[in-house]
Order: structure tokens, then C-alpha cells, then sequence
């Protein structure tokens, strides 16, 4: 990397950090219950009332949170697929990963209680399952013999196949009473709904452990987007390395939608924003797209909780409302 491309990405990410952090502030700050930037700061130190210590504490920052982590990790499983596939149109929720997820978020929550503290931890468990078995679907019905995995092919069977698990997902949820069939329409609708420090919890090791071990892959994915030979003659496993970085994509969306909600479009736009900004080396953008995720996500939250507060429009809805027309485009230009 030359000198003034390694200054440009130091400027993009600290530039993208700081903006990460006004909309983090910007979101604090506003809701139903305001809080000022003087409020803000002392309720941060312990300074505060005990009103602004349950606004602060309970409501916002467990959702805010939960936004953040969510929306890194959509991004950095969205880049994962794009390069792995060399499909700029791959996406978790295009592809169905998010739809097969719900799927079983809604079988747990037919048996479970989504209140419990200790099945919590098991529900990224079962939404993984779900998207690793519509992934491997996916792949399947998208390869043919002598072409392999063709990337109209990937996305044509990948939204089929989701219209199909959010149509399986619906009718489950019919069998549900009031209570968790309004908690599934939302999560389908993707409304935020992790908004308690337990579920911040239930995310965090999966972001922790997933994005570090995703950028550590830098070079693998450089290798194997530019040249498989090439890879394989540097003795990369090139097998064995797509399963492990698809099973990391994978696990990170259906981590993050089974706290945040079904969004799509944020690990479609994130990794496109990152790789135009820095370019496609994926030590430079990978970190990148991670923050803009995050700040996709926490604005769409923020905008919909402040367009019709208290009730508010579930981000998912605001992220689609930007996301599905640049798919469109994409597609278009494709």
C-alpha cells in the first residue's frame, strides 16, 4: 500500500468513527424522553437523576448497543459473501441467510420463552442453524455442473427461497398467541427488539470473537477474490478456507438478526460504500464496512423512533426504504 492510500484510509476510518459516534450521541440524546448534552454528560458520570439514569441505562443504551453490534456484523458478513462468491449482490438478507434464520427464531419461540435469561443464549443457536441450512440450499440449488455457482443464479434462488421461508415463518406465526405473534411480526417487520443489557450480552461474544477472526482472513480473501491459483499455490487450503469465512458470514447475520430483528439491505450497502471509499483490499475495507454498518443501522433506528415516537417505525423498514432502490441500481447495472 502506498503512502497516500494508507493516509486516505486512515482518514476514511477515523473519519467514519467520528461520525459513528455524533449519531451514537445524536441518538442518546433524543426519544420520547429527551435528554440535553449537559443531562447526557453528567447521567454518563453518575451525576444524573434517577429518571435520566433509567432513560439512559435501561432504554436507550441496550439498544443502541445492540444497533451497533448488529449492524457490524451484517456488514462484515455481507463483505464476507460478496467476496467469496464475487457477487456484488450477495447480502444475507437477498440470499435468504436473515429469512431462514426467522424461521427458526420462530420455532424457538413456539417452545421458549423469548424473557428467559438462560435460553437467550441459545437463540443465536438456533437462528444459525437456520441460516447455515438455507446457505447450503442455497449453494446447492445455485451450482450446475461445469459453471458452478453463477451470481444471477445465487441471487434469482436466493430471494425465491426467502419469499418461501418468510411465507413458512408467517404461518408458523399464526399459531402463536397475540403476545409472541406481535413480537414475531415486528422481528419479520425488523424492529429492534434486543433492548435490555441481556441481550447485549447474547450478541457481544459473537461480534468479539467473529469480526477479529474475519479481519485476520484479510489476506486469505484478497488471495482467493483475485486468484484461487494463485492462493492454492501459496499453500492456502482454499476448500477448506471458504467453509470456514462462509460459516463466520453466516453466523454473524443470523447472530445479529436474532437480537436486532430481519433487516436486510445493511450488508449489501456497507461493504459497497467501504470498497468505493478505500478500494477492495479487505484489510483496509472490511474494517470499514463494519462501521458503517453500525451507522446505518443506529440512524435507521434513530430515525424511526424519532418519526412517529413513541411507537416508531422498526428500522428494518428505513434501511429497506434506502437499501431495495441501490439494489435495484446494482442489479440494473449488473
Amino acid at each position: 500500500m502506498n503512502p497516500g492510500h494508507a493516509k486516505k484510509v486512515r482518514v476514511t476510518t477515523i473519519s467514519a468513527i467520528v461520525l459513528l459516534i455524533a449519531v451514537f450521541i445524536i441518538s442518546v440524546a433524543t426519544g420520547f424522553a429527551s435528554l440535553t448534552p449537559t443531562e447526557l454528560f453528567w447521567t454518563i458520570f453518575g451525576q444524573g437523576t434517577p429518571k435520566q439514569d433509567l432513560i439512559l441505562f435501561e432504554f436507550r443504551l441496550p439498544r443502541i448497543i445492540v444497533a451497533v453490534l448488529a449492524g457490524m456484523g451484517l456488514a462484515v458478513s455481507g463483505a464476507l459473501l460478496q467476496s467469496l462468491t464475487k457477487n456484488p449482490l450477495s447480502d444475507p438478507g437477498i440470499l435468504g441467510i436473515n429469512a431462514g434464520a426467522g424461521l427458526m427464531v420462530v420455532v424457538y419461540i413456539m417452545f421458549f420463552s423469548v424473557e428467559s435469561s438462560s435460553s437467550l443464549y441459545i437463540l443465536p443457536l438456533f437462528a444459525l442453524a437456520g441460516g447455515g441450512a438455507t446457505a447450503a440450499i442455497i449453494y446447492i440449488m445455485s451450482y450446475k455442473k461445469g459453471e458452478g455457482v453463477e451470481p444471477a443464479r445465487l441471487v434469482l434462488v436466493g430471494v425465491g427461497l426467502a419469499a418461501a421461508l418468510s411465507g413458512a415463518a408467517l404461518t408458523l406465526a399464526t399459531r402463536l398467541d397475540m403476545e409472541n405473534y406481535a413480537f414475531m411480526a415486528n422481528w419479520l417487520a425488523g424492529r429492534i427488539w434486543g433492548d435490555d443489557w441481556i441481550f447485549v450480552l447474547s450478541l457481544l461474544p459473537w461480534i468479539l470473537l467473529l469480526l477479529p477472526i474475519s479481519m485476520v482472513k484479510s489476506n486469505v480473501l484478497n488471495m482467493l477474490n483475485l486468484n484461487e491459483n494463485v492462493a492454492i499455490g501459496t499453500g492456502v487450503n482454499a476448500g477448506r478456507e471458504r467453509i470456514v469465512l462462509i460459516t463466520i458470514a453466516v453466523a454473524l447475520a443470523s447472530a445479529s438478526v436474532a437480537v436486532s430483528g430481519g433487516i436486510a439491505f445493511v450488508g449489501l450497502m456497507a461493504p459497497h460504500i467501504a470498497r468505493s471509499l478505500v478500494g477492495p483490499r479487505h484489510q483496509s475495507f472490511l474494517p470499514l464496512a463494519a462501521l458503517i454498518g453500525a451507522v446505518l443501522l443506529l440512524a435507521a433506528d434513530t430515525i424511526g423512533r424519532v418519526i412517529l415516537d413513541p411507537s416508531g417505525i422498526p428500522a428494518g423498514i428505513i434501511v429497506t426504504l434506502i437499501g431495495a432502490p441501490y439494489f435495484m441500481y446494482l442489479l440494473a447495472r449488473k
